[in-house]
């Protein structure tokens, strides 16, 4: 409960599209998704805003493959990915 409020918290950026990528994700997605890939998005959330904001608009990918299949799934959900 404390990790997910935490998580919840790390979601909200200061910067309108993070916070609607990442919140929207979370509230509609983060439940369903495996432990590994829980854990793919909580280490996504340490990382700095330009660089979260640069891989959520594809304009770079992570090398790391958990946080690739974690960013697909918030375009996914935010309707920027088939």
């Amino acid at each position: 409960m404390a990790e997910t409020s935490r998580l919840r918290w790390l979601c909200r950026r200061g910067m309108k599209e993070l916070d609607e990528l990442l919140g929207g994700f979370f509230e509609a997605r983060f439940g369903d998704l495996s432990p590994r890939r829980q854990e793919a998005f909580a280490r996504l959330l340490e990382l700095q805003d330009p660089e979260l904001l640069a891989y959520l608009m594809d304009r770079e990918r992570p090398e790391d493959e958990g946080l690739r299949d974690v960013v697909r799934e918030i375009r996914r959900n935010a309707g920027l990915q088939p």
